[in-house]
Parts: structure tokens; sequence; C-alpha cells
């Protein structure tokens, strides 16, 4: 801002020197005489800047004598067209008889040579005019209005000094979007439409086929900084990214130029926009062509995408399939015989026909130009019409359009001037211009609202920026039969419109005659069931796909994060939608389920033949020794316990959860009790030793009944008290790290079911230490000891079951606690009942009363 303040100071110091200067006495600099200009002499004057030379050949300076003419080099024949579409639009309106009536248009045409300071002192020769003149009034009188320049660059030096003076200046090519600003240009109007709508209109298109990763070479001036800069804003807000932003030397400099291009391959991308002018986009090309660059899809700006000096032969295995938007072109009736039409004969005081035959025809016409001496002299018989210079080219007519337009908005506006209605005019008060003395902030009034309707049907109207409408053609270079570049339009960009692209892909032919759009991403997108995850150090297009964790999705193509599943869902396969949880659950189906059955069946079944056994041979002295009673009770408990195992097995539901852990936990209380009764009873048959002892008495079956209804009366109780307060329950086990939902027996109460299993343990406890007891009382078959065995496996089993119980996931709980009760049922019948039935069934001699009794000191029963 500091600095836009100063300039803003010394710029209205020098506004009020020149004008203090030109109030005295408005004539010619001398330091201007030598500029080459073209003058016809009109009612009104209009001058006019074009870049006719693409340099200046500047010669050394000196402060002892005057300078030497200035002299321009490189002449470009497309400017000449766009000057002599000037002229002709002038002719054309000064032939029409309702337009300016009575009124002709002159012009004052300067050639700016394509730099800033002679573009600047041309703008000063028409500032002071082209003769001496007394007052102020008749200076401006002579060119109220600037049309011109070309370049943006050129522009922005003219726009300042002419700003000062509110001369209005119609620029036909000038498209950077730092002209639109009213604050340093007040007076700048283009027909040109600013680059930010082109851009815009670039970054539509870059959306449009998905291209991320972009390279972008601008040329070293103001229309391409600018330009690329706002490219640069408006992909990045698209998410794009910029592989590469690269300068091209205004020098051409090969070693830099070829450094540049590099840049292309160390990117990896393929779609690249040059934001440049058509001599720098040339000096690009030319080294991308050395290195052959061929499968690079290039982005063309308008400066470039219909300049015929680059769809030459020579690079069309390069720029074959580019693409970009141009202005609209129009067909101008009557332009090409009018441009045909220029012979030096005709016109020896025009210094730029001269110049423009001798380039033209490479002959020399004998004028003082030295670039000319050493060709061979015209000979007058050359014949313009024979040409196929890009002069005489009426094909592709948009800057010339641009022209054609400036010059009818001048007209337009000079014309709505002379037909104000005295007390209706613009000015405080309803006041008119004096059209006798037009002055040029009057004129910038006028163009400033100016709005017609032209010959083509289209409305020229400037916004508050002094912008035209953004229309522009895209355009796409295809090589036609004869092997020639054809500018196809294949959609088109309107601000007015909706869409405001619209694009004709089956039309498109893409570098290398492809058909198929080129893809230009720096990573491919994540498709659905990914995410994506940033590179450190690289731009947010350049990313990783990461599957998404189990139980996790993404149902969109890049996606930045996965969503969990809801519990009762999981992820499929793909990780791109979440699908219902299998139910898992210990069924009959299953490998776990159908083995654990087995073994219990195959229980069962050994618990009643061992039963069958007994009760065959209950008469013999082995099973009467035993207490038959107590061997069945104990057989039948333990093929419930068997059994039990069953519940375990299959869908939980209400009752079958209820009933697995009462049953088992009944049953083995039953077993245990059963077991407990016999062992004291064994050990108080063998204890009682002394004469006449009646403790016998106290352990007759009557007791032993008792003692195992009480004992398993507790069970009953903590079991009945259980389901009546807090009963085990179906519940579904549901974690995110699991693809099942795991189908369980919640215990309800997990006191009551410790109390089960610690009651069961408190029997076994106490069968193990009486049986210990008891093991080595003398007898032939002591079963204290096979009950002591039988307790320490039954002890080992349970013990184990608790940490394996806990630890074991989902169904391998109820898997653990079936292979408990399992173990410990297989361990009591193996253990109490194997050996008896090894002897009854083996051994028949071992089963009598002689053989028990025998070698005993007395003659005891158990």
């Amino acid at each position: 801002m500091a600095f836009q303040s100063v300039y803003v100071c010394l710029t209205l110091l020098l506004s009020t020197l020149i004008s203090s200067q030109l109030l005295q006495n408005c004539r010619l600099i001398r330091s201007t005489s030598d500029l080459p200009v073209l003058i016809k002499e009109g009612d009104i004057m209009i001058g006019a800047l074009f870049s006719l030379h693409d340099s200046v050949l500047e010669s050394p300076s000196s402060f002892t004598a005057e300078s030497n003419p200035t002299r321009c080099s490189g002449f470009n024949f497309r400017t000449f067209r766009w000057m002599q579409t000037m002229i002709f639009a002038i002719e054309e309106i000064n032939r029409d008889r309702q337009l300016l009536v009575n009124l002709t248009l002159g012009y004052k045409i300067y050639d700016s040579c394509s730099t800033h300071f002679h573009a600047l002192r041309t703008a000063l020769a028409l500032m002071n005019g082209n003769i001496e003149g007394t007052g102020i009034s008749e200076c401006w009188g002579r060119v109220p209005v600037v049309i011109g320049d070309g370049g943006s660059t050129l522009s922005l030096v003219v726009a300042r000094f002419l700003g000062v003076f509110h001369v209005p200046q119609v620029s036909y090519f000038s498209s950077c979007a730092c002209l639109s600003n009213k604050f340093e240009f007040p007076a700048f109007l283009r027909t040109m439409p600013s680059d930010f709508f082109q851009v815009d209109a670039l970054a539509q298109l870059v959306r449009h086929f998905g291209w991320s990763w972009l390279g972008i070479f601008t040329g070293d001036d103001a229309y391409g900084r600018g330009g690329a800069q706002i490219f640069i804003d408006e992909v990045t807000k698209l998410g794009a990214c910029i592989a590469f932003y690269e300068i091209i030397p205004k020098n051409h400099d090969q070693k830099e130029i070829s450094r540049i291009v590099q840049r292309i391959r160390e990117s990896g991308t393929s779609v690249v926009l040059v934001f440049a002018l058509e001599q720098d986009a040339r000096a690009l090309f030319w080294e991308a062509l050395r290195q052959n660059l061929t499968d690079i899809q290039w982005l063309a700006s308008e400066a470039w995408i219909t300049a015929a000096v680059l769809s030459t032969p020579e690079f069309h295995s390069i720029l074959q399939g580019s693409m970009g938007y141009a202005i609209r072109r129009a067909d101008i009736p009557g332009l090409k015989p009018f441009l045909l039409r220029l012979h030096p004969s005709k016109y020896p005081q025009d210094p730029f026909v001269q110049q423009f035959w001798e380039e033209m025809f490479k002959c020399s016409l004998g004028t003082s130009n030295k670039d000319s001496s050493h060709r061979p002299p015209c000979n007058g018989s050359e014949i313009l019409a024979k040409t196929g210079n890009i002069y005489s080219d009426v094909s592709q007519l948009r800057i010339s359009y641009n022209v054609y337009k400036a010059v009818y908005a001048i007209a337009n506006a000079l014309d709505s001037m002379l037909r104000c209605e005295p007390g209706k005019g613009p000015f405080p008060g309803g006041l008119c211009p004096n059209t006798s003395s037009i002055q040029p902030w009057q004129l910038l009034n006028y163009l400033k609202h100016v709005r017609f309707t032209n010959v083509f049907g289209e409305e020229t109207k400037f916004d508050g920026n002094g912008d035209p409408v953004a229309m522009y053609d895209l355009i796409n270079w295809q090589l036609s039969g004869n092997g020639e570049v054809r500018y196809a339009t294949v959609g088109r960009f309107d601000e007015t419109m909706q869409p405001k692209l619209v694009i004709e892909e089956k039309n498109i032919i893409w570098n290398g005659n492809q058909k198929q759009v080129p893809m230009s991403v720096c990573s491919n997108s994540c498709p659905p069931g990914t995410r994506k995850a940033t590179r450190p150090n690289f731009p947010l297009c350049c990313f990783d796909c990461i599957v998404c964790a189990a139980g996790e999705v993404s149902n969109q193509t890049d996606a930045l994060e996965c969503e969990k599943c809801l519990p009762e869902f999981w992820s499929n396969t793909r990780r791109d939608t979440c699908v219902p949880k299998l139910v898992d659950f210990l069924s009959y189906s299953d490998t776990m389920g159908i083995t654990l059955l087995a073994v219990a069946l195959l229980g069962s079944c050994f618990t009643l033949a061992v039963a069958f056994i007994f009760a065959i041979k209950r008469h013999t002295p082995l099973v009467r020794a035993n207490n038959s009673e107590l061997s069945f009770l104990i057989l039948s408990s333990l093929w419930l316990c068997f059994l039990c195992a069953l519940a375990f097995i299959g869908q939980p539901t209400s009752w079958s959860c209820g009933l697995r852990h009462t049953a088992f936990g009944i049953a083995f209380s039953l077993c245990l009790s059963c077991i407990l009764g016999k062992t004291m009873v064994v050990l108080m048959a063998f204890r009682a030793t002394l004469p006449g002892t009646n403790v016998m008495k106290c352990f007759g079956p009557l007791q032993q009944r008792g003692i195992i209804f009480l004992c398993t009366a507790v069970q009953v109780v903590i079991c009945c008290t259980w389901l009546s307060v807090a009963p085990p329950v179906p519940c579904k086990l549901m974690t995110h790290e699991t693809a099942q939902i795991i189908l369980l027996c919640d215990v309800g109460s997990p006191l009551a079911f410790s109390l089960v299993l610690g009651y069961i343990g408190l029997l076994a406890a106490v069968c193990f230490v009486l049986a210990f007891f008891a093991r080595k009382l003398p007898d032939n078959f002591n079963e204290a000891k096979f009950i002591t065995f039988s307790m320490l496996i039954f002890s080992a089993v349970w013990i184990a079951f608790v940490p394996a119980y806990v630890s074991s996931p989902g169904k391998y709980t109820v898997a653990v606690e079936i292979f408990a009760i399992l173990a410990s049922s297989y361990g009591l019948l193996l253990c109490i009942f194997i050996p008896k039935c090894y002897i009854i069934l083996l051994k028949p001699e071992k089963n009598t009363k002689r053989y028990l009794m025998s070698k005993s000191n007395s003659e005891r029963k158990y």
C-alpha cells in the first residue's frame, strides 16, 4: 500500500507538470519526430498502437550529438493484418450513412515495436499531436482516444501514462487481469476478455477432465505471470496440485530452457499449461522437440492457440492434440480483398507498406532500410494474392475481430456523444459535451456506457472494469488429411450462459491421435474400500491408498477416512459396505460341536454299560461289598453329567441357558455327595476297631441317604435362588474386532455361578481328604485308593478350568466348560468303576468272598 501511495503521488505530480506544459503550448516533441507514423486526416482522429515489429535495434547513445532514428526488426505479418483491419473498419464507418453522419474518422498509427520504452514514446507522440497548436483543446481534438497496444506488458506502460489525462484507451489484445484495476488504470478498456475469465475457463476444463497434477510454463511478462498466478489459485481451490511452475526467459537462453523442459520428465505429469506469448511458446517447443517430448498434452492460452507460427509441420509431433481457448472468431465480409489491395505503388507514403512488401517478397524497394540492402530489387510483378502468408489468412479472425469491435465501439460512443440532446446529457445539469472540441474524459464517459449490436449479431459493451463479456471457443489442434493443422472448435465457454462450459468430447483428438482422455494425476484415485494417506513432504494430490481395516468401510472414491461399522455389522471383503455379522455359537454342525457331542454320548453309553454290568452282577460279592445302591446312584448322576454337556451345544435359549449350569451343578453335587457318603462309610468301617463300638450304626443306609440328600439339597437351593433372582439368559457378544456375533449364555449372577462351582469344589475337597486318609486301609480291594485318584483328576480339571474359561474367546468358553464336565465325568467313571468292571469281566476268580476276605485281619464289610 505504501508503494501504491508513492506511485499515485508521483503520477499526479507528473500529470500536473505535463498538463501545465501542454496548456502553455501543445507541440510535437522532437524526440518523437523520428518515429514512423501512418496518418490519414479526418474530422475526428483516432490514435493507434500496433507492435508491427518484434524488437528494437538500439543504437549507441551519445550525449554530444543527436541520436540516430530508432530502427525496429522482425516484421510481424499478423499484427500488420490487425492494423489493416482497423483501417478497414474506419473506412467502412466513413461510408456508413447512419453512423457519424457528416463526420469522418481519421487515424494516426504508430509502431510500438514490442518494447516498453518504444510504446511509451509512441504514446507520448500521440498525446502531443502532429501539428503545433495554441491550446489544449486543439491538441485533444486531434487524438481523443487510442486503440492499443497489443501485449499486456506494453498496455500497462501506456495505460499508466494515458490514464493521467483520462484519455480513453481501448486495447484489442491485452488480457492481463491487472488491467481491470480502475484505481491504477481509470481510462483503460478492452475488447479482449480479461485473463481472469480465461483462467476460470481453463480451471473448469481441468476439473471437467479430472486432471489434478499439472505443470505450468509462463512467459516472463505481466501476461504470463499474472495469468499463471490466477490459474494456480483457481485450480488449487478445485483440489488440483501444481507439479512445477517455470518461467520462460525472455532471452530464450537455451541452457535455461533445456532445464525447465527437463522438469516435465522429472515431475511425471502428462498435462502442461503454457501461458505465454507465441514467441516464448515457440522457444519452449523447440527444446521440447529436441528432447523428443511427444507424450505431453499441452494446454494453451489464447495467445498462441491459433498462432500460425506454431502450426508448422515440424511441431506436429508434439503439438497435435493441443487444446486451449481462443476468443470468438468472425468472418468479416470484404476484409480479404481489402488486405490484398496493398501495393507499394499505391501507398508510396505509407512507411509500413514498404517494409511489409520487402519482408513478404524478400526483395528491396530501394528504400533506406539497411536490412533489405542485400536483397534483390523488387520488379513490380509480385502478386500479393498468390502468397499463402498469415497476413491474408482470414480463416481465424479473432484478434482482428477485436480490433474491428474496438473501432466500432469508439464510433458508437462518438455517435452517442454527437446525438446528445441538451438537458438530457450525462453531465451535471444534463449538459451535453462540446462536439466542436471533444474532450477525452467526456468520450471516456460515453465509452464506458456504450452498448451496441454489430452486424454479426454480437452485443458489445463494457462492465465496470472496462472488460467485455467473456466468450471463448475451445480449440483442439487436429491434423487434416493433407497434413495441415485444423483448429477444430470442440466446445465453448460463455460467461453469460448456464452451464458456462460446454464440451463436445466425442470430437476431441488428444495427443498421440488418441480418443481417450489422458490421465494426469500424481496418485490414482483411491477406490471404495480404501482411504487416502498423504505422503510426507508431497502435495496433497500425492497420496497412498490404504485398505480400510477390518470392520471399517469407505463407500466413495478418494475417501479421507474409513467409517466403522455398527456393532451388529462387519465390513465385506471389498471393504466398501457393511454387512450383518455372522451369528456364531457352538452348534451341532461344526467340527468342535460334533466332537464334543460324540464324546458326551460315548461317555453316557459307557456309563449305561457299566450300570448294565453292575445290574447283571449285582449278586456278586464285589458289587454287594461296594454298596450297590450307592454305585447305581453314582452311575445315574454320572450319566446325567454326560447328558448335561448336550445342553451347552446349540443356539442358546432362555431354557437352555437356565438348564446348563444348574443341571451340571446339581448332577455333580449328587455324584460327589454319593462318593462322599461311600468314602465316609469305608473310613468309619475300618476305623471302628474297638470292641463294642457302634459307630457303623450312625452310617447305615438311611444315614447315607440323608447325607446324600442334604449335600445335594444345598446345591439345589443355590441353583433355585440363582434362577429366581438373576437367571442365565442368552446374550450377544459383539466387538469391533471380530466379524462374528457370538451367542452365549450370560451367567446372570457371577456370585451364584461362583457359589455353584465353589460348592462342587468343596465337596470334591472333602471327598479327597477322606479318601486320602483311607487309602492304606487293609483289603484286597480298597476303593479309597481309586476315589483319591479320581478326586485328584477331578480337582486338576476344574482348577485348570478357571483360567482357561476366563481367557477363552467367544464360543470357546462354552467348549472349555463342556470339556471340563466331560473330563471330570470320565475321570470319575474310569477311576471308580473300570477297576471293578475289570475284575467282574476279566478276573471272575477274584470276585469271591473268600478272595476279598483273604489276608484280612477282620471280617468287616464295607
